[in-house]
């Protein structure tokens, strides 16, 4: 008893110490009245200041113009015999799922039936539904778990759904709120890992059991299949169908990068004898691995990165005589595997542009063919019905190329085009270039620029960079017609970075900027500012720069440790109290990124960068513009809230929005998301001209 009172009387200590360091600890209260009166007040101050900028009324009408136009392309997912889209306009704010027949979908104008109404049920519901997807149960696909998020939260409910009757199931599954993991075991039985009450989640706020859930059963009388540990990420259940071939998974994942597989087997669970670090998928009987790190084994040493290939029951029997369907090269990476019935086809990225290679399996052995392809762009394949068909979708786009969906066949190079995105501003001026960095330690940095074909390199150009730089996220070229419209065509140039800490350059790219690293992230993002400078493109008054998330992150960094190199940031949904982040929310689970700030040896290299911690009186720091959302059960507002006033307390050109609805992603409804949009870009006209 007396050594938990004295453990009690430490823990009250420390966090009244840390309060007292801390003054706007109460910023973290994120539903709290005094908060949220606080923010009622930013955001009344941000909206009158941007109502004044001359710029903002165009740029939100123009923007609002391009998220509600028509003509935009509907992505579909074949469900039964038909394709569904979800689709969002002026109409209908929330939005619509829809579906079509392909030979419809074909057409200008094709002939849509509603299925769900998002906008009606929230009316009648008296809920601010957002929609989070859907899935659909094989073989029959006539029943569908529909995710449903109050605001646009991670946290959602999951819905059972009768497709054919267009209606929710009376007295089917529901899974209320939460962060949940819900998947079909079959028709009648759900995987399903959630918030079942007081010590059933991981210390990153995540599911740590999953159970089996039968039809006619009450939730809490489900079966429990897994149970993980606190320490873990999560543990999910789900069913695979490939090629004719199903599997049933068992996933736990022991840290963000890493996880321990159970496959089920004559009714047993038998655990997959595997690296953490090696990530596992099916194609019909083949077993598919892609190691993270690099891994000897059978006799071979693999690179990170690498995809192989070999025979599910021959793995099991303990042989281990891979195909290699991909091997990394100094500018290669493997952006994506897609699989259809008879071929796995490889996205792979050379030196951040995208080329195609299709594997199929002749007479026992693994062969391969390159794809033709564009070849200066981003490309995206998506499997029809990776278990009956060959047929899949490709999409190609890049900075001045609108965005095209073609219906290809593995096998062939024929594509059929099915939808072109209208160009929603004039590309003929431009060019795109891509250019290399030198980093502080010599590492070759790329990025791309997308500027007038008359560009005058005298340094004055209002010059927008982009940049993200983790969890080996790779940033790929794309169309927007919000940045050519509100950008572009208003004479600014548009740059996005390739920093390590991305998966541009596959694992080893991520891995260069990773926990003590990170260091070598912000010197490659603050190398592109200085190669702009010098190259005359920008100088660093006419220099901004935006981010989000972990470019959030970036964007304070650059902020606060090289304010001299740029005029404007825009900050979006930040991480910036490192020393806190692995206890908001879902940060827990992102200490294999970047450590962890309760421990000496994590935090000595962690608070040399964290951006709230290295504000500094007297320093002229760049015009600042943060954004975050109250609804993001993700990235804790807290962070921009605190980092705001911390540098309005300073005497700093600050500026804060936050969003009431909307999640970590984007904003509820076009609406919301044009006037931000908008907001971003007035903000940086004001700062750049």
């Amino acid at each position: 008893m007396k050594t938990r009172l004295l453990a009690s009387a430490a823990l009250i200590l420390a966090a009244q110490s840390h309060a007292a360091a801390d003054p706007y600890l109460w910023l973290e209260n994120i539903q709290g009245k005094q908060a949220m009166q606080w923010v009622r007040q930013q955001n009344a101050l941000t909206n009158k200041q941007t109502e004044s900028w001359q710029s903002f009324p165009g740029l939100k009408k123009d923007i609002l113009a391009i998220l509600d136009s028509s003509a935009r392309i509907p992505s579909i997912e074949k469900i039964g015999d038909r394709y569904y889209n979800f689709w969002r306009d002026g109409q209908h704010p929330r939005g619509i799922w829809r579906s079509t027949t392909l030979d419809e979908y074909r057409k200008a104008d094709p002939a849509w039936d509603t299925v769900l109404d998002l906008d009606q049920l929230a009316k009648n519901e008296k809920e601010n539904w957002v929609w989070q997807g859907a899935d659909c149960v094989k073989p029959q696909q006539d029943r569908c778990l529909i995710r449903l998020s109050r605001g646009g939260g991670d946290a959602a409910v999951v819905r059972e759904f009768d497709l054919p009757g267009k209606r929710f199931v009376a007295d089917g599954f529901v899974v209320p709120e939460a962060k949940s993991e819900v998947n079909w075991k079959d028709r009648d039985a759900l995987y399903v890992a959630t918030d079942f009450g007081k010590g059933t989640l991981t210390a990153s706020g995540y599911p740590r059991i999953v159970k089996q859930w039968q039809r006619g059963q009450r939730l809490d009388q489900a079966a429990t299949l897994f149970e993980g540990k606190a320490s873990d990420i999560s543990v999910s259940a789900n069913r695979v169908d490939s090629a004719g071939y199903q599997y049933h998974l068992i996933s736990q994942g022991t840290s963000f990068f890493s996880n321990d597989l159970y496959l089920q087997r004559d009714g047993k669970w038998q655990k997959l004898d595997k690296p953490g670090h090696v990530e596992a998928s099916f194609h019909g009987p083949w077993l598919l691995l892609k190691p993270r790190q690099s891994w000897s084994v059978g006799g071979h040493d693999w690179q990170a990165g690498s995809l192989l290939a070999i025979k599910l029951d021959d793995y099991l029997q303990g042989k281990r005589d891979f195909s290699p369907l991909f091997q990394p090269n100094a500018s290669t990476s493997l952006a994506e595997s897609t699989d259809t019935r008879n071929a796995v086809i490889l996205t792979v990225l050379d030196d951040v542009k995208s080329r195609l290679v299709e594997w199929q399996v002749v007479d026992g052995k693994w062969q391969s063919r390159a794809v033709a392809a564009p070849g200066y762009g981003n490309i995206e394949v998506s499997s029809i019905d990776s278990d009956s068909s060959d047929d899949y979708f490709f999409t190609f786009t890049d900075f001045l190329t609108p965005t095209s969906l073609s219906l290809a066949h593995a096998g062939s190079d024929a594509r059929e085009p099915l939808k072109q995105q209208p160009a929603f501003f004039d590309a003929s001026p431009y060019r795109i270039q891509q250019f290399f960095a030198r980093s502080n330690d010599g590492t070759q940095v790329p990025y791309f620029v997308v500027a007038r074909k008359d560009l005058k390199l005298d340094g004055q150009n209002p010059t927008l960079l982009y940049g993200y730089g983790g969890f080996e996220v790779s940033m790929t070229p794309y169309y927007s017609g919000t940045m050519g419209k509100a950008w572009l065509e208003r004479g600014g140039v548009y740059v996005l970075g390739n920093i390590r800490g991305g998966g541009e350059y596959g694992p080893a790219w991520h891995e260069a900027a990773l926990k003590h690293n990170r260091q070598k992230a912000y010197d490659d993002f603050s190398s592109i500012a200085k190669d702009l400078a010098r190259r005359g493109i920008a100088d660093a008054r006419h220099l901004g720069i935006k981010g989000g998330s972990n470019g959030g992150l970036l964007m304070g960094v650059m902020l606060t440790k090289y304010p001299q190199l740029f005029h404007a940031v825009v900050c979006q949904v930040p991480l910036l109290d490192m020393r806190r982040f692995n206890k908001l929310l879902a940060g827990a689970s992102w200490m294999d990124e970047y450590g962890n700030p309760d421990k000496p040896e994590d935090w000595a290299y962690i608070k040399r960068y964290s951006p709230y911690q290295n504000l500094r009186s007297g320093t002229a720091y760049p015009a600042t513009l943060f954004v975050t959302s109250t609804l993001d059960d993700r990235v804790h507002p807290g962070h921009a809230r605190k980092m705001y006033a911390a540098m309005k307390q300073l005497g700093a050109n600050v500026h804060y929005y936050e969003r009431t609805e909307g999640g970590h992603g984007s904003a509820a409804n076009h609406e919301e998301e044009a006037g931000i949009a908008a907001m971003e870009y007035a903000f940086l006209w004001q700062q750049l001209r």
